[in-house]
C-alpha cells in the first residue's frame, strides 16, 4: 500500500543538489520521481528513488540529512479530471493533502501522494475506484 519516499534536507546553495545526485549515480540509484522546495535557507529534496534504503544510508554517510516517508502512489489514468478525482475522494472525506508529484514513465503514471492518515486515506482511495501502486510495482 505505502511506498518509501526518499527526503533530503539540503542547505540552498550552489551545487548541493548536484552533490546529492553525484552520492546517487555513484551507488547506481535511479530517480524514479522528483518534488523540489526551497526557502532562502533550505531545500527539501523528495524522490522516489530505486533502492530507498541505499540512498538514504550513502547520502547520510556523505553528510546530507535523509529521511524515509510513508506515501501514496495513486495511479491515473491519462484523461481529462483524473487528478480531481483523487482530490475529491480526499478532501470529501476530510484528509488534509500535505503535497503531491507526479511521477510518469514508457510504463506507468501515478500522483504521489502525502495525506493525513495515510492509512484511511489509502482506503478512501480505493473505495473511490482508484488504485494504488505497490513500492514493488514502481521499483520493477
Amino acid at each position: 500500500m505505502f511506498v518509501k519516499q526518499l527526503s533530503v534536507f539540503m542547505e540552498n546553495r550552489e551545487g548541493r543538489l548536484e552533490q546529492a545526485t553525484e552520492v546517487l549515480k555513484k551507488n547506481d540509484i535511479n530517480i524514479l520521481s522528483l518534488s523540489m522546495a526551497d526557502t532562502t535557507e533550505y531545500g527539501m529534496l523528495r524522490m522516489v528513488v530505486s533502492n530507498p534504503e541505499l540512498a538514504k544510508n550513502a547520502l547520510r554517510e556523505s553528510g546530507f540529512s535523509a529521511m524515509l516517508t510513508d506515501v501514496l502512489a495513486v495511479r491515473l489514468e491519462d484523461s481529462v479530471g483524473q487528478l480531481h478525482k483523487l482530490t475529491h475522494i480526499l478532501c470529501a472525506k476530510g484528509f488534509n493533502i500535505e503535497y503531491m508529484y507526479a511521477l510518469a514513465s514508457a510504463d506507468l503514471r501515478a500522483i504521489i501522494v502525502k495525506a493525513s492518515n495515510g492509512a484511511a486515506a489509502a482506503d478512501a482511495i480505493r473505495n473511490g475506484g482508484l488504485e494504488l501502486y505497490t513500492d514493488e510495482e514502481l521499483r520493477r
